[in-house]
């Protein structure tokens, strides 16, 4: 049986809108679309262990994205992981004694920096650093260090 030309025309439509589907989902959850409307300033923070946070993860305040994780390395001298913070031009309110802390969202477990504002007047420029930083809770310290007082009893 052979199927008429507006079938094969609907069907290849509908192929063509699967595909398009699962390309915005790729998109969506490597986070790998574009964040920024405008122009971006970049500070930067130091973490003992960052766990599995990645380039691109989302900096929030209150729950909002403000911006995204712009470069992640690790500083020989401060023998810590630096993280560069690109945060949107829209929100210069980070104060200088702004608190970084890396958290864990969801069920798939994407990290990303939540940041809490402080109480001083100075807000925070380009190439500023946040001095005030947690490090991510790793789950497998956690767990280790509950065998140990287990164990020790």
């Amino acid at each position: 049986m052979r199927a008429s030309r507006a079938q094969e025309i609907w069907v290849g439509i509908f192929v063509a809108a699967g595909i398009a589907a699962l390309f915005m989902l790729a998109l969506s959850v490597s986070n790998y679309t574009s964040y920024t409307k405008g122009g971006q300033y970049h500070v930067i923070v130091y973490f003992d262990n960052i766990g599995g946070l990645k380039i691109r993860a989302p900096v929030t305040l209150s729950g909002v994205t403000i911006g995204r994780v712009a470069d992640i390395g690790y500083d020989k001298e401060k023998y810590q992981a630096k993280v560069v913070l690109g945060i949107d031009d829209a929100y210069p309110i980070l104060t200088e004694d702004t608190q970084a802390s890396i958290y864990t969202a969801g069920l798939l477990g994407e990290q990303y920096v939540a940041l809490e504002l402080g109480a001083e007047d100075q807000t925070l420029k380009d190439g500023d650093r946040i001095y005030h930083s947690q490090s991510a809770l790793v789950l497998e310290e956690l767990i280790g260090q509950f065998l140990v007082k287990l164990t020790s009893k």
